[in-house]
């Protein structure tokens, strides 16, 4: 199993956390960058992530710096 972080790591905002296994790969949560200007323009960056190589998401909570960057993940799928 391997954890990476993709957000919230040296600030409290954009978090996202991608959990991978031999089988799956789960992201936890899918959130917006927020504060100085050098953070949110993270917010406009590719995705570290493949979106197709996702099985599951898991939110943690409806806050913005959790949950509103999904719909740029699920623009991919389609």
């Amino acid at each position: 199993m391997r954890i990476q972080f993709l957000g919230a790591v040296q600030t409290v905002t954009g978090s996202k956390y991608l959990i991978q296994t031999n089988q799956i790969n789960i992201l936890i949560d899918c959130g917006l960058f927020q504060g100085y200007k050098e953070l949110r323009l993270r917010n406009w960056a590719n995705l570290p992530i493949n979106p197709q190589k996702i099985e599951y998401v898991l939110l943690t909570h409806a806050h913005i710096d959790h949950s509103v960057i999904l719909p740029r993940l699920t623009v991919h799928l389609v």
